[in-house]
């Protein structure tokens, strides 16, 4: 059995008060930070340059694939590479000429070697020169590359126009326009390129003479690839376009503001448009790289100069270097149009800003 052991009354009593006036104590440790204006803005650069770090990585390794995959495809067409720089089986060219152009251009070497020796090319930005046109393959590709460009982003465009336009009218018609709506937007994706352009040239250029049926350089000209090339993609855009829509209209925001008097177009324009769009923009980067894929049969029906047209030769005239250019240039402009929609629905949508 212990004894207490006894203390001084008046000490006791000044601890008393000395702990009872005495500031709570706080773990700084554990108290968050305050987060102020110059965090935020160190944050937001962070994101930032981690997004862009992602998409250069990403565009890398999309261009070392398609590098990759058309180095080891254009070698499975039937042919001689060294017979196509001489200018092709119809050439006639000698053994001696042929065994003198594998040497030269190393045709004769393992196939690893010729693929991490072409590797070693691209990297440093050289990309050949062309062995059917005898031209630099970046100055061709530079020359030919404004021409599909202006036509991939004018019937991207025009097919974001057709899109919303179907919805819109989808949205306002009731069920029986989004019936005929849905109808006419599955017939348009599944319309093909040459069979559309082909009855666009019958009809307005041979029977009604309307427009040029080729691509004549001017505006004009360009009305007729533009509609061939939009259509289809204006299906898919508009199906998405068109659901999101609907839904949207009959959300409670969108109720709310028809009860606060809100008209017909206002909704549509401030309201139910920008949550539409949201999928409609991430398709974008999907559609651009569809539109660049059709342009290689536009361009041929049309007869307009592009990178399709100069595609379409160079895997005839089995031209390596030319396909590999191509091809390259295509999927880096695949990989920024993709990057660009990203960034416009980050823009657009303030859920994926805060995320």
């Amino acid at each position: 059995m212990t004894l207490p052991v006894p203390t001084e009354p008046g000490r006791d009593a000044a601890a008393g008060r000395a702990s009872s006036t005495a500031p709570p104590t706080t773990d700084d440790a554990s108290s968050p930070s305050p987060v102020t204006p110059e965090r935020r803005r160190r944050g937001r650069a962070a994101a930032a340059a981690r997004w862009l770090a992602g998409r250069v990585v990403g565009g890398v390794v999309v261009l070392w694939a398609v590098a990759t995959l058309v180095f080891f495809a254009i070698r499975l067409v039937p042919g001689d590479p060294a017979e196509a720089i001489l200018g092709g089986p119809g050439s006639q060219a000698s053994a001696e000429a042929l065994a003198l152009v594998r040497e030269q251009y190393g045709l004769g070497d393992p196939l690893l070697l010729q693929y991490l020796a072409q590797l070693g090319r691209l990297v440093t930005g050289d990309l050949g020169t062309s062995y059917s046109l005898r031209t630099d393959v970046g100055a061709l590709l530079l020359d030919q590359l404004p021409g599909t460009v202006v036509l991939a982003a004018c019937a991207l465009a025009v097919a974001w126009l057709i899109a919303l336009g179907t919805a819109w009218w989808a949205t306002l018609g009731g069920r029986v326009a989004a019936a005929v709506s849905s109808g006419l937007e599955v017939v348009a994706a599944a319309v093909p390129h040459f069979w559309l352009g082909s009855v666009l040239v019958l009809v307005l250029s041979t029977q009604l003479g309307l427009l040029p049926p080729v691509s004549t350089g001017t505006p004009i000209g360009l009305v007729l690839p533009v509609v061939t090339l939009a259509v289809p993609v204006a299906g898919f855009l508009g199906q998405v376009t068109r659901d999101s829509l609907l839904d949207a209209a009959s959300s409670p925001f969108a109720l709310s503001a028809r009860a606060r008097g809100e008209s017909t177009s206002g909704l549509f324009g401030r309201h139910l448009l920008r949550h539409a769009a949201l999928p409609g923009l991430a398709l974008s980067g999907w559609a651009f790289g569809s539109l660049l894929s059709g342009a290689v049969v536009v361009e041929s029906v049309f007869a307009r100069p592009g990178l399709g047209r100069t595609l379409l030769g160079a895997v005839t005239l089995r031209d390596i270097p030319l396909v590999t250019g191509v091809a390259l240039v295509s999927a880096l402009s695949y990989v920024v149009v993709v990057a660009l929609g990203d960034l416009a629905e980050r823009l657009v949508d303030p859920r994926v800003r805060a995320s």
